[in-house]
Order: structure tokens, then C-alpha cells, then sequence
């Protein structure tokens, strides 16, 4: 039997001043649509903004519904935003936030098994990877390519 070991990649950022002023303005789209979101159920607001290419920025909210199976995540909103809007157009940038009692989370979300496989299935119509902000009131992470969070993804290719 081997032992393989798969490590991810990311940068832990303190201050979103420290990232590039478009990275730094996604993630404040991001908070901002956490308006958007209706969780009426979970009281758990979650807002994604998307930068295309072009410089183009679609925007998503969590959508619960008292059936839950049909809510959808904010990531996925805005993907498939982008992608019904602008199907020629790819993703270079991927910010989430969420907040919740009115206060943003200290620490940063990770998307769900669902979204991640969502950004893997972008990345690969584009042939890019996108450059993933999760922010949290403490830090950030900064991650390139969905591969650093989703190492075992299901792909046809």
C-alpha cells in the first residue's frame, strides 16, 4: 500500500489590503450582496462576486426555500448567472463572504462539495484557473485553482 500525501495551496491574508485593488474590491462586492441572500431558515447570508474577463463582476446570493433541496449557494447563483449572461466570457476571480446575526463570520467559508465541483466544471470550459477569495473578519485565503480545495474532483476529461 503507498501512502501519498496531497498538499493544498494558499495564501493566508490578514488585511484585504494587502491584495490587488480588484481582489480587494471583489471581496467588498461580496459582503455587499450578502443583502441579497434569503435565508430565512438558516440566518446564514452568503454572497459571491464573480470577475470576468473584461472586467465584468456578477453577483450571487444564497436562495433558501422551505423545501430545502431547492435552495441553491451563492457561489452556484452567481456561476450560473455568468454563465447563462455571458457564456463567452471566463471566470478570473471567485470572492465569498457570509454573515450572519449581522456580523460577518470571523473566519473564512469554504464552498460545498456541490459549488466546488460548479467552479472545477468553469475552470475547465475556460482552460484557467479561477483565483478563489474566501474572506473572513480575521483573515482571508487566497487560492488558486478549485484543485487546492477539491484534490479528488470528478471530471469526464
Amino acid at each position: 500500500m503507498n501512502k501519498v500525501v496531497k498538499q493544498i495551496s494558499y495564501i493566508e491574508v490578514a488585511d484585504i489590503a494587502e491584495l490587488t485593488s480588484e481582489e480587494e474590491a471583489i471581496i467588498k462586492v461580496a459582503k455587499e450582496v450578502t443583502k441579497g441572500s434569503y435565508a430565512p431558515y438558516s440566518q446564514f447570508h452568503v454572497g459571491a462576486a464573480l470577475v470576468l474577463d473584461g472586467g465584468i463582476i456578477v453577483k450571487g446570493a444564497n436562495q433558501e426555500n422551505g423545501a430545502y433541496p431547492s435552495g441553491l449557494c451563492a457561489e452556484r447563483t452567481a456561476l450560473f448567472a455568468a454563465g447563462a449572461n455571458y457564456p463567452d466570457k471566463a471566470v478570473k476571480i471567485l470572492a465569498i463572504a457570509a454573515e450572519t446575526k449581522g456580523e460577518f463570520v470571523d473566519e473564512p467559508i469554504v464552498p460545498c462539495g456541490a459549488c466546488l465541483q460548479v467552479i472545477l466544471e468553469n475552470e475547465m470550459r475556460a482552460g484557467a484557473p479561477i483565483t478563489i477569495l474566501l474572506h473572513g473578519n480575521k483573515r482571508t485565503y487566497k487560492i488558486e485553482g478549485v484543485s487546492n480545495l477539491l484534490p479528488f474532483a470528478f471530471t469526464l476529461k
